[in-house]
Order: structure tokens, then sequence, then C-alpha cells
């Protein structure tokens, strides 16, 4: 099963409440944090709606 590593790029000071949820519900709290999800539909979902503030890399595992 494919897994995606996110790391928060951008900064969250000054954005909008649902977007600081979104990047803590995906397991981020400082920049250039790191974490490891499982590749599935709401996962992606959250990702797309934060595009701008994480990069995002598919990794084998």
């Amino acid at each position: 099963m494919a897994k995606l590593q996110i790391t928060l790029v951008r900064s969250l000071i000054g954005r909008p409440e649902n977007q600081r949820k979104t990047v803590n519900t995906l397991g981020l709290r400082k920049m250039n944090q790191t974490v490891v999800q499982n590749d599935n539909p709401a996962i992606r979902g959250m990702v797309n709606q934060v595009t701008h503030l994480v990069k995002v890399e598919e990794i084998e595992g």
C-alpha cells in the first residue's frame, strides 16, 4: 500500500481556522515537520485543501 510523506513548508500564521484544523488533523504541528499517512481519499482530500502549505511525496511502504 502506498503512503504519503507530508511536510509542512509554510506557516499557519494568519491562515483561516479551517486550514489550521486541517493541518493539525494531518498530524502536523511545527514548520518542516514530516508525517507519513496512508494514501486514501480522506487524506488526499485534506491535502488538496492545504496544497499551498504542504509538500507531498509518495513513498512505498
